[in-house]
């Protein structure tokens, strides 16, 4: 027996970098995207779930000094299970741009150049030249605070794309061969349930962000990403399955939790 429909009064919201390039990619299409799984009807505008199981009342806002930059696969910003979302709707300074081998977003480039930000790819060490690696923010990147004499605010490059994409994304984009690469080590099984990965220890993008922020001394800011995350699949499970929303379970109390101000 199906629960009582949630429905909740939203005010809204300036759509984010990763909604724009959602709807630039639709504006590009020739045909509808339907994504698979759960049902084809209509979608939240602001977090892509069914009505019944929108996710919009309970958005976090975490401030960050760090950065996050997402190239998005092709249809990745279109897919209903992309975490990319997630993160735009936590750290506000998320840009994100679509991925393609021949030609580069001026904007994107831009964003590389400006003289506040220290751009980071976060790519596995495969193939990654040992100048370049990284395992941890070295100087004024790391723990959240200013220290030495740049004070620039690390921002986060990430591959948001399955693997194979990513690989690609990695080794055609010329403009990242000058930055240098973290290689996280997360020791953990991604909990992320929505789509499968081919080895467990493939981490989504969300979790990744979470794991940036960890390093970079934004403790609460991961905590939060990482619970709006299993809030999002809660959601998104259960509407897929036709099964009401646990409002108040362990998993909603945690993320009310981390998002009172301190």
């Amino acid at each position: 027996m199906r629960g009582p429909v949630l429905t909740v009064a939203v005010p809204p919201v300036r759509p984010h970098a990763v909604a724009r390039a959602r709807a630039d990619r639709l504006a590009r299409s020739s045909k509808p995207f339907l994504a698979r799984g759960g049902p084809r009807g209509e979608r939240c505008a602001g977090c892509r779930l069914v009505p019944s199981h929108c996710l919009c009342a309970l958005r976090p806002a975490v401030p960050t000094r760090a950065g996050m930059c997402l190239l998005m696969g092709d249809v990745e910003a279109l897919k209903p299970s992309n975490t990319g979302w997630l993160i735009a709707d936590v750290v506000a300074d998320t840009f994100a741009f679509g991925w393609a081998r021949t030609e580069v977003h001026p904007d994107l480039l831009a964003l590389l150049a400006d003289p506040q930000w220290q751009p980071v790819v976060v790519f596995p060490g495969e193939g990654v030249a040992p100048e370049r690696r990284l395992t941890d923010l070295p100087g004024p990147l790391g723990d959240g605070v200013v220290q030495g004499a740049s004070g620039k605010r690390p921002l986060f490059v990430l591959l948001d794309g399955t693997w194979p994409e990513a690989r690609r994304m990695f080794r055609k984009s010329p403009y990242l061969d000058r930055l240098p690469v973290l290689i996280l080590q997360p020791g953990q099984r991604s909990r992320y349930r929505l789509r499968h990965a081919l080895h467990e220890d493939h981490l989504c993008t969300s979790e990744v962000a979470a794991l940036c922020l960890a390093l970079a001394g934004e403790a609460h800011a991961a905590q939060t990403l990482e619970a709006y995350l299993d809030v999002f699949t809660h959601h998104y499970l259960q509407a897929k399955n036709q099964l009401p929303v646990d409002g108040d379970g362990a998993l909603h109390q945690r993320l009310r939790a981390l998002s009172v101000p301190a």
